[in-house]
Formats: C-alpha cells, sequence, structure tokens
C-alpha cells in the first residue's frame, strides 16, 4: 500500500461533554468542523486528550461515526483504538475501520510494561488484522513503558504501520529514531512545546493539544520552517510556548477542555478521576489566551 499522508498538524480533539457528562455528539461535529477550518489537517479522535480512558467503546464508535460524517471529505479522521489488551485493541481496530476514519492510533500498552518483543509482538498483531495505515504512539509518561528507536524501526517494516506520535521527551531519542527510520516514516511529536526542536532533526509535524485554539499559528510555524525562515519559526514558537505550558499546568485534558470552553466552542469538563481546573488556574489559562488575543471564536 503506499503511505498516505495526514498532513502536517493533527489535533486530539477533546470529547464534548454534557454537564451530566453524557457525550454531547453534536458539540463533537461542531468542534471537528472548528479544528479543520482552523489550521487541522487531521483529526485524532478518542485519544488521551479525547479521555479515551473513560469512554466506552459504544461511544468511542459513535465519535468516529459522527465526526467522519462531519469532516471526513476534508479532513483526515485518526480513530484512537489502542488499548493493554493485545486482542481487545484487534478487535477495536477492526471495529473502528468500519466507521470510515482513514486511519487508527495504538497507544503503547499501559500499566502491564511490556518488553520490547511484547511492543512488537502487540502492533504486528494488530496490523495483520485492519487495512488501516496505523500511526505508533510513545507516550512512556502515561503507559510507564518507553518503545525504543529499535523496535519502531522493526515496526516500520510492516506495510500500514506508516508514522510515529512521539512523547518521551528526549531529543537524543528523536535524534536516533530519525536515523534509523525508513525516509518514507512518518515521525509526529507528540509534545506541543517539541515541534519546532522535533522538526529540526527530521520529524514532519506534530500531533497536538494546542491545535484547538492556536492551529493556524503552529502551522505558520511549522511552514515557516519548511520555508527555510528558521528566524520567523522561532519567533512563533516563542510567541506560543506560554500557552504550550499553561495547556498542561494539570493534568492533561482538564486545561484544554477549559480553553476550548473559555473560546466558546462545545467543551465541558472532563470525566472523573478527572476534575475542573482550579479557579486559579482557570484564571491562568484565560490569561494566556488573552495574550495571543485567542479567547473569541
Amino acid at each position: 500500500m503506499s503511505v498516505p499522508y495526514f498532513g502536517r498538524l493533527l489535533t486530539a480533539m477533546v470529547t464534548p461533554m454534557f454537564s451530566d457528562g453524557r457525550v454531547d455528539y453534536e458539540g463533537a461535529e461542531k468542534l471537528a468542523n472548528y479544528l479543520v477550518e482552523h489550521g487541522s489537517d487531521g483529526i485524532v479522535v478518542a485519544g488521551s486528550t479525547g479521555e479515551s480512558a473513560t469512554l466506552s467503546a459504544e461511544e468511542k464508535l459513535e465519535l468516529f461515526r459522527v465526526v467522519v460524517g462531519a469532516v471526513g471529505k476534508k479532513a483526515h479522521v485518526i480513530a484512537g483504538t489502542g488499548t493493554n489488551d493485545t486482542s481487545a485493541s484487534v478487535e477495536f481496530t477492526k471495529a473502528a475501520e468500519r466507521t470510515g476514519v482513514h486511519g487508527a492510533m495504538l497507544v503503547g500498552p499501559y500499566y502491564n510494561k511490556p518488553p520490547q518483543e511484547g511492543f512488537y509482538q502487540h502492533f504486528r498483531a494488530v496490523a495483520a488484522k485492519t487495512e488501516l495505515p496505523l500511526i505508533l504512539y510513545n507516550v512512556p509518561g502515561r503507559t510507564a513503558c518507553n518503545l525504543l528507536p529499535a523496535t519502531v524501526a522493526r515496526l516500520a517494516q510492516l506495510p500500514n504501520i506508516v508514522a510515529l506520535k512521539e512523547a518521551a521527551g528526549q531529543m537524543e531519542q528523536v535524534s536516533e529514531l530519525m536515523s534509523i527510520l525508513p525516509d518514507d516514516f512518518t515521525v509526529y511529536s507528540g509534545d506541543d512545546s517539541l515541534t519546532l526542536p522535533m522538526m529540526s532533526v527530521g520529524a514532519h509535524g506534530v500531533i497536538c493539544v494546542a491545535g484547538h485554539i492556536v492551529g493556524q499559528e503552529m502551522q505558520a510555524m511549522m511552514s515557516a520552517y519548511q520555508a527555510g525562515d528558521v528566524q520567523k519559526a522561532a519567533r512563533l514558537h516563542k510567541r506560543l510556548l506560554p500557552f504550550f505550558k499553561v495547556i498542561f499546568i494539570t493534568t492533561n485534558p482538564i486545561p484544554i477542555k477549559a480553553a476550548v470552553g473559555l473560546k466558546g466552542l462545545p467543551s465541558g469538563n472532563a470525566r472523573l478521576p478527572l476534575i475542573a481546573p482550579t479557579p486559579a488556574e482557570l484564571e491562568k489559562i484565560r490569561e494566556v489566551m488573552a495574550q495571543l488575543s485567542a479567547l473569541s471564536v
């Protein structure tokens, strides 16, 4: 199969919810359209930022269907389908494929801490049972286990494993990845604030949280870098850095859901065990957004 092009900026979309905790599917449709109209080349649905840990399988599948229906003809829709149970990941990825999504993102198995061969066998098992192009997601801060470059390179030999969201926060590891991966394999930054540094060693773009609010500005930063205007890219990076930092002032997605709400877009609070931001946290988010003139739609 040919390597798909998912775009340079994918936003890991929050899952809008009503005050009673029910998923707001109409809000998800509205938010997806807004994101695509404001800089996102694609949307990851039901990832970490989408509260995948507390969504049911039925809720996730309905979100996939709704978002594909809303923006599937003008942007890439990527389903978050990874779990720490290989057989469950296989079956859920197959179910997601039937909703019409364009790809799936698979987080490294969490909690059970597989060795590198376990990582390889897990992802290979999913890849063997789907035609979808797959994005690996390495986020050891949540999974408690690091997917190492050598394992990614092995997985990159499988025809439908085409990209990696790298969120280990280790630039040396990113450099090693870029030195051993095939040229047609796409690496995305998984840390908003490392987008520009990672691009400097060969990453393609970012799967981000900040794209909810500053997607167009992030696209401008990446475009400037690609065009060779490193100074402009650096200026944009420094301008956006306070926002990159404030949206992780507490556990993701608490701050970004608050920011999306302050923007006047469908959001709601996170489900327990996550909670609403404190008044001080909310005020800090509002302050940084005001500095960016980002409080109005």
